[in-house]
């Protein structure tokens, strides 16, 4: 038995030999980088911290800030600096990083103070900075539960014990840095030392924490404008704090009391009421000043179909006559779909869509003229006529449905005072513990993952590798224009990570560990394992939920 074992580094395409227990720091010391430094490594496509010890062959590929792992990484590790820099300054005091927000930064909170001053964030960013250059190590251990809960109980972690207690395990993980501790769930850079750009600016009653974006990893963005977005998100984080449910821990208590079937019910009651506001809006907009189209847009996965519908309906109820059109049924040939940087078809580029047809169609339509609204065939990547003209009345009002709704460029030929823009996008508001928020793209992945899989026939590894080009695609023709929209509409139902657990847990483990997928496929796993399963049984079929997983009463 040899105590060398073979490692294959990507990062250099090298293979070398290495004693048993190597650790990963070692291999990322003898790998050139261009000044950033590697914040994990991927080891048969599984994550892990720099400190895993290697004790079998391996292939290893080192990730910093601007991989998609890398980002996630920093991101994690500037909590827990953030986290350390508020306990020096208010101790005793509880932050809460409530939201994403901007290009890449978070709204933060701290219990009990209402008003930042930008001395008082400047002396927090500098406590950061100070812990920086101090590149003090961040030290991961295994340990029994009941010591793990222990710590939590001395630091006053209610949160954490709440998830802890109603998913418990035999050992749980714990990070120290000095004397801080938390749990991230997920790796963590090495130190401090590792994050070297952020800056904090007072906002609202908080302050924002900007951090680099994964493709531009050398500058901040600190002049944030996003007042529609934040508003929603403040909406929905004071309604399931009232509502009882702020986090997964305390969701779980509930499902774990027999409560999940009143909670689902609350959830759809708080959509539709949501759904009637907003068709009271366009209702009025209709009669002051004529509007006559409805424009929803959001990224993937958000439920603007369901909405669409669910709107159309409201505005039924109204006297108004909804008719509904989809933007995908004026994608151009297949062949004259422009291009991505890698030589793919972009269907999320705006010249993906037939403007000269679509503008035309929707001039006659609001002169009262008949018009044949074409259909489009993925599958032939055709545009197909039916037998049905369309023609709108007085009391008509069109629903367009569409990634690029919101952006000027799609309707120019229509007057302002005509159209009613819609943002609608799943805003998660329930957060993992109070320092870790969940991903909005995360619920939305989840949302894909299912629904590919069940209704379209892709499995999970096939939908892993295209997310990255569209998350590409929405920051560069969705995400620009969502304060454009006269209302933002939030689709997130809290309840809905434990319904889907059960359908994309099967679909994940399928994903085989000879893929670079895989590695996303695993941090999902271990991600849905904090959530307890709630059964389907009592969504009702009109629930926005229903377009993923199934059984829904609207024909799409």
């Amino acid at each position: 038995m040899t105590d060398t074992i073979q490692v294959v580094c990507e990062n250099t395409g090298t293979v070398f030999g290495v004693p048993m227990g190597t650790p990963l720091q070692r291999i990322a010391e003898t790998a050139a980088t261009d000044g950033r430094p590697w914040l994990a490594a991927l080891v048969n496509n599984r994550i892990r911290e720099l400190s895993y010890k290697l004790y079998a062959p391996a292939t290893v590929r080192l990730v910093d800030i601007t991989s998609f792992e890398g980002i996630r990484v920093y991101q994690r590790t500037s909590w827990f600096l953030l986290q350390k820099a508020v306990q020096d300054r208010y101790p005793g005091r509880t932050l809460h990083i409530r939201h994403s927000l901007g290009h890449s930064g978070f709204y933060c909170e701290i219990e009990g103070i209402d008003e930042f001053s930008r001395a008082d964030t400047e002396a927090l960013a500098e406590g950061m900075r100070s812990l920086a250059a101090r590149d003090l190590p961040i030290v991961r251990s295994k340990l029994p539960t009941p010591e793990v809960r222990a710590r939590y109980a001395e630091l006053g972690f209610a949160d954490k014990i709440a998830l802890l207690d109603t998913r418990p395990r035999l050992y749980s993980e714990l990070y120290t840095l000095d004397d801080t501790a938390g749990y991230f769930y997920g790796v963590l850079a090495p130190s401090t030392g590792c994050i070297g750009l952020f800056g904090i600016e007072p906002y609202y009653n908080g302050f924002y924490l900007a951090l680099p974006q994964r493709t531009a990893p050398d500058r901040l963005h600190t002049d944030v404008y996003q007042e529609k977005m934040f508003g929603i998100f403040r909406e929905y984080q004071s309604w399931v704090e009232l509502m009882g449910v702020p986090t997964v821990g305390a969701i779980n208590a509930r499902v774990l009391a027999g409560d999940a079937g009143s909670m689902i019910k609350v959830a759809e009651a708080f959509h539709e009421r949501k759904f009637a506001r907003v068709a009271d809006s366009i209702f009025e907009a209709n009669r002051a000043r004529g509007t006559r189209m409805v424009l929803i847009s959001g990224p993937s996965s958000s439920g603007k179909t369901t909405s669409a519908k669910r709107l159309a309906l409201q505005l039924g109820v109204l006297g108004l006559n909804p008719v509904l059109i989809s933007l995908d049924d004026y994608f151009v040939e297949r062949e004259k779909t422009p291009l991505d940087e890698n030589g793919d078809y972009d269907y999320e580029a705006l010249e993906a869509i037939d403007l000269e047809l679509f503008n035309d169609h929707l001039q006659r339509l609001m002169r009262g003229e008949s018009v044949d609204i074409p259909r489009y065939d993925f599958i032939t990547g055709r545009r197909m006529k039916h037998d049905a003209p369309l023609t709108l009345d007085e009391r008509s009002i069109l629903i367009i449905e569409g990634i690029h709704g919101l952006n000027p460029r799609l309707t120019p030929s229509i007057p302002d005072a005509q159209k009613f823009r819609i943002y609608i996008s799943c805003f998660t508001s329930v957060a993992m513990d109070n320092l870790s928020r969940i991903a909005t793209t995360d619920n939305r992945l989840l949302r894909r993952l299912v629904r590919d899989y069940t209704q379209r026939g892709s499995d999970a590894q096939a939908t892993l590798s295209r997310w990255p080009s569209v998350r590409r695609g929405e920051e560069r023709h969705i995400f620009p224009y969502q304060e454009n929209a006269d209302v933002m509409l939030n689709s997130s139902l809290f309840y809905e990570i434990s319904v889907l657990r059960p359908y994309a847990e099967k679909m994940l483990r399928e994903v085989p560990d000879t893929v670079p997928e895989y590695a996303e496929a695993r941090r999902m796993l271990k991600f849905l394992d904090n959530f307890i399963p709630i059964a389907p049984d009592e969504i009702p079929p009109t629930s926005i939920l229903r377009e993923f997983i199934g059984g829904s009463s609207f024909r799409y």
